[in-house]
């Protein structure tokens, strides 16, 4: 490959919002961060080059990537013979992934592109009956937000609705230097453990819906954020609704959802 046609790519991977790791020690460490218990598939997310891809491949269970440059596609085509059967040429956020796991569990790790990490884990939430386990590198400020715990600045609705079926940890940072194109900003891997009971004890919608409404307005109480809510007066005279958003955990944002599931004047 030409130095300009190098350049070249790493400009349109730079406009494609990825940035593409280089330092193998780092990698491997990702890679180790998975858990492996419980599943025998693992989806990793926009492979590249495939630094991640060739740990993965030495662990004991069946490696699937998902990928839609054509570059990327090819090169993986060529270093990984083994792998190209399940090389899913598809956009993770629009492929229905049960046309490759049907109903079996499966892991997901990647080194997410940071414009669309957020729809990735909306994406896992969604199929978590099937996501045991999940590891990624996010822009950092990205993976401190879904690991906060209430009362965090950072704390909001991607650490609520996450944190309600995985336990979620911050594991390490990595600096800009060991990327290529280098982001501007730091990078922090996480690790998602979906809880032994991930089922909620209030209506599912309902709680996605009050977790959003609230954190329009963090800075308001929820009795003035929750207003559309056709709520009762006994109900809104609960100590909970003088609290802001960002002062309730998840075990008392499930709480506040069933105390409005069960308010004989919501509808």
């Amino acid at each position: 490959m030409s130095k300009q046609r190098s350049n070249n790519e790493v400009k349109a991977k730079k406009f494609l919002g990825q940035h593409f790791l280089e330092d193998e020690a780092i990698a491997e460490k990702i890679v180790d961060s998975l858990k492996i218990k419980d599943y025998n598939n693992i989806l990793e997310i926009g492979p590249g080059m495939g630094v991640l891809t060739k740990y993965l491949l030495k662990k004991p269970v069946t490696t699937y990537v998902i990928e839609i440059d054509r570059e990327s596609i090819a090169y993986l085509k060529n270093n990984y013979l083994n792998l190209a059967p399940r090389i899913i040429e598809k956009d993770f956020l629009k492929y229905d992934l049960s046309e490759t796991f049907k109903e079996e569990p499966f892991a997901i790790i990647g080194n997410f592109p940071y414009n669309i990490s957020t729809q990735i884990v909306f994406k896992t939430l969604e199929l978590r009956h099937q996501i045991p386990e999940f590891s990624g590198m996010f822009q950092k400020e990205v993976a401190q937000r879904i690991c906060s715990k209430e009362g965090s600045k950072v704390y909001g609705i991607l650490s609520v609705l996450t944190q309600a079926f995985y336990d979620a940890e911050y594991l390490f940072t990595v600096p800009p230097t060991v990327f290529n194109p280098p982001p501007r900003v730091e990078s922090g891997v996480l690790r998602l453990t979906r809880k032994e009971d991930y089922s909620l004890p209030c209506n599912e919608k309902l709680f996605f819906r009050v977790v959003k409404t609230a954190f329009q307005q963090r800075r308001k109480t929820l009795r003035n954020s929750l207003k559309t809510f056709n709520l009762s007066i006994s109900l809104k005279a609960n100590v909970i609704f003088e609290k802001r958003p960002e002062q309730l955990s998840v075990s008392q944002f499930l709480k506040l959802t069933s105390l409005i599931e069960n308010d004989v004047v919501n509808e």
